[in-house]
């Protein structure tokens, strides 16, 4: 299944890709993340300075991970999204090489727990361990405090 992949960096997504990233983001992050309908999570993207996609697909086009860039605040921020099914591959990591190969610095807000869960029942895992050995500073005392989302800031840079 890892065979034939591809990573394609675009500024808009098509609505068959729209979907497909809107169903991968449902099925992969904490149920309390998730979006209702495409519209919702389309006025999410909408709302993102600079924004930039990058889709790691399969040669019958299905989007198996999905990362994005975009401008906050003054700071360049990130997010990253891999199915389930090809966790453990390497390919998370050269999605976020191929980010870092285009940014000077990067910014995202990690989950830093297990406690919650995702739509089908299972545990979300933190990631946090995969940033650190991407080369990511965790900054402990800068965190996101809301109902939906408990995460710290971590930061990279070239």
């Amino acid at each position: 299944m890892i065979e034939n992949i591809e990573i394609i960096q675009t500024t808009e997504l098509n609505e068959q890709a729209k979907k497909q990233v809107l169903d991968l983001w449902n099925r992969e992050y904490p149920e309390k993340l998730s979006y209702n309908s495409l519209t919702e999570f389309d006025n999410y993207l909408q709302n993102l300075n600079n924004l930039k996609h990058f889709l790691l697909t399969s040669d019958i086009g299905l989007i198996l991970g999905w990362a994005l860039t975009f401008d906050r605040d003054n700071e360049k921020w990130f997010a990253i999204i891999l199915s389930e099914k090809i966790k453990g591959n390497g390919l998370g990591r050269k999605m976020l090489d191929k980010i870092k190969n285009t940014e000077l610095v990067l910014n995202g807000w990690v989950i830093d727990h297990n406690k919650d869960k995702k739509k089908n029942g299972q545990e979300y895992i933190s990631p946090l361990k995969f940033y650190e050995k991407c080369g990511f500073r965790i900054l402990k005392d800068v965190r996101l405090e809301l109902d939906k989302i408990s995460a710290v800031k971590i930061k990279w840079q070239k």
